[in-house]
C-alpha cells in the first residue's frame, strides 16, 4: 500500500517514498515557503515551558571544559 499525504503547504497530494526528494513537500518552493515561515518565526513547538535548573559551579566548569576541547583555537598556547 502506497502511502500519500498532503504538502504542508499547498494540500498537494505527495507519494510518501524515497523518490519523493522534497517529502512531505511537493516541490523545493514549497518547502522553502515552509523553511521562510519558521525563519519568521511563525511556526512555534509548543510545548509547555520548564522550570529553571539552576547551574552550580561544577556544572559550569564541566560545560567549559567541554565546549574548550571541542573548540581548541580558544585554547591559549602552551
Amino acid at each position: 500500500m502506497t502511502l500519500k499525504v498532503s504538502c504542508p503547504n499547498c494540500a498537494k497530494e505527495v507519494i510518501w517514498q524515497t523518490s519523493s526528494e522534497f517529502r512531505p513537500f511537493c516541490s523545493k518552493r514549497c518547502q522553502l515557503i515552509d523553511l521562510g515561515e519558521w525563519a519568521e518565526e511563525n511556526h512555534k513547538i509548543s510545548q509547555s515551558t520548564q522550570g529553571a535548573i539552576p547551574l552550580t559551579e561544577e556544572m559550569l566548569d564541566a560545560m567549559e571544559d567541554e565546549f574548550m576541547l571541542s573548540n581548541k583555537f580558544f585554547v591559549e598556547p602552551e
